[in-house]
């Protein structure tokens, strides 16, 4: 009887020893391309370029919603906005029967911690009215004085050494690094007086933009706070080399949505939702150094972490999940297009922000394929980045904002206003091959391939049971606030009430109607 206890405790040891690591950074606005590896010249990259080349660098990496809360879930649980119930929104309360791939591995005895942004903004209590530890047990009594005054004084990499020290020799542990760079606000010019930047240094900016000496410094202050993150990354990899666990190691690096500029981040083109992506893990990837272009979305993290650690869906007891392990591209050997199955994402959007009649969303669906993106806007008749009204509060306030809107005041260019804010049509689609800014919609002139992908794309929200899909979109707008300031947002600034959100500057208020 000893000897068989004995044996099954050999085995559950031997079989702890073979499962990695595993530490998820995640930044926060950090957009497409934006790194060396991806051949980016402005913004310098070196410890994620460090894990492309010893691992992989995925080409087409997408969230299915370019907004915080919507895209950490999708991270979180393995499963599209649509299957979310309320948390296909921002701000939510986030439902109590979705468990997240953090929680499950604590229920399991993993050594399970987290430092800065986890799953944000909005509230997630249990039944009895407790906070859940969403990305697990939180470090963050490590600080430093911040480079400029709006960059988090959080040590991120310090935090994540005093996890390290607690976990037991020999046991797996789960790390969830939520970085809070580069979110809005910036400190104007920082990008050139502390990071060195110049604007000509920027090889181009998005044709939805006016290329301006400002929007070009806002450009390089961001640069400068995505150096910020892969400065914290950097440390974190010395400190994994130091302690002889890097090869042990799963590391995934990537971004919650896009840049937090007009038309990127909240919205659903190719800028918002298209995301840096680069994994390494020295005993699990068969060919370091490759390129991937196969489609992959955020829901495929979750059971990526599942089977590198050998915890069963049904082990886990977090609901069904949708995504799929991206550990055969792992072990493939090779890069390009390897799983065929893996030729197009869904996107998605319900409620992003505040500031609408009534607090509705702006409800999208969408299907990427290798070089095309399908857009249905359910509702075309709502302003995309929230009423002009109350500010276009789907859009962070900042100088290249500011820039767009006053140029339209000014009796300027419309174009930048119209690409940025405007109303849109039912339907998009879009040449991502020859069109990367999404400003030709060829819709009307390629009706039988919207007609093919929108087929495609319906038949995938049937059977992942969207509620728009089945005539109940209205419940995504019914689900409340978890911010009770924020709820009838618009009812109360049109009452008189003195409101400001908090990310919008005061001259991003309209005056009057817009149209």
């Amino acid at each position: 009887m000893r000897e068989s206890f004995l044996l099954l405790l050999i085995v559950g040891m031997l079989a702890a020893a073979e499962r990695p690591n595993v530490l998820f950074i995640i930044a926060d606005d950090w957009g497409r391309g934006d790194a060396g590896a991806y051949g980016s010249t402005w913004i310098k990259t070196p410890a994620f370029d460090r894990v492309a080349r010893e691992g992989v660098l995925f080409s087409r990496a997408y969230t299915p919603n370019a907004k915080c809360s919507p895209s950490r879930a999708c991270v979180l649980t393995g499963r599209n906005p649509w299957e979310l119930g309320a948390a296909a929104n921002h701000l939510p309360f986030f439902p109590m029967e979705f468990t997240t791939y953090p929680e499950a591995l604590t229920n399991l005895g993993f050594h399970v911690g987290s430092t800065g942004k986890g799953w944000a903004p909005g509230v997630a209590n249990d039944a009895q009215g407790n906070k859940r530890a969403m990305v697990g047990r939180i470090y963050g009594k490590r600080t430093t004085k911040p480079p400029t005054k709006f960059i988090s004084a959080n040590d991120y990499a310090a935090n994540f050494s005093d996890f390290l020290d607690e976990a037991k020799p020999g046991q797996p542990w789960v790390f969830w690094c939520g970085i809070s760079e580069p979110h809005r606000e910036y400190e104007f010019g920082t990008g050139a007086k502390l990071g060195g930047k110049k604007p000509r240094d920027i090889p181009r900016v998005p044709a939805y933009w006016p290329d301006t000496e400002m929007v070009r410094q806002d450009m390089l202050d961001y640069a400068f706070e995505v150096e910020h993150v892969d400065s914290h990354l950097g440390r974190m990899l010395a400190d994994l080399e130091k302690r002889g666990v890097l090869d042990d190691t799963l590391i995934m690096v990537t971004s919650d949505n896009g840049m937090p500029f007009p038309r990127m981040k909240g919205h659903t083109y190719d800028a918002s939702n298209h995301l840096p992506f680069a994994v390494r893990w020295g005993k699990g990837i068969a060919k370091p150094g490759v390129v991937v272009d196969d489609l992959i979305s955020f829901i495929d993290v979750a059971p990526t972490v599942l089977e590198v650690l050998k915890i069963a869906p049904s082990e886990s007891g977090m609901a069904s999940i949708t995504g799929r392990s991206l550990v055969p591209i792992f072990t493939a050997g090779r890069g390009g297009r390897i799983v065929p199955e893996r030729d197009h994402v869904l996107l998605g959007r319900e409620r992003n922000d505040i500031g609408r009649p009534g607090d509705v969303g702006y409800p999208v669906r969408g299907i990427v394929t290798a070089d095309r993106l399908l857009l249905i806007n359910y509702e075309p008749t709502r302003w995309p980045a929230c009423d002009p009204l109350t500010g276009y509060l789907d859009s962070d306030g900042g100088p290249t904002k500011t820039a767009v809107l006053e140029l339209r005041r000014s009796g300027g260019d419309r174009s930048f206003w119209q690409a940025c804010f405007g109303k849109r049509p039912g339907i998009e689609l879009y040449d991502l091959a020859r069109d990367a800014d999404c400003l030709n919609n060829l819709a009307t002139i390629n009706v039988m391939e919207v007609e093919a992908l929108s087929r495609r794309l319906e038949a995938r929200l049937r059977a992942e049971g969207d509620r728009r899909l089945e005539g109940r979109g209205r419940e995504y707008d019914a689900f409340p606030h978890a911010t009770v300031r924020n709820q009838g947002f618009y009812e109360r600034f049109q009452q008189g009430e003195v409101l400001n959100a908090g990310w919008v500057l005061p001259s991003d208020f309209e005056q009057e109607a817009v149209e």
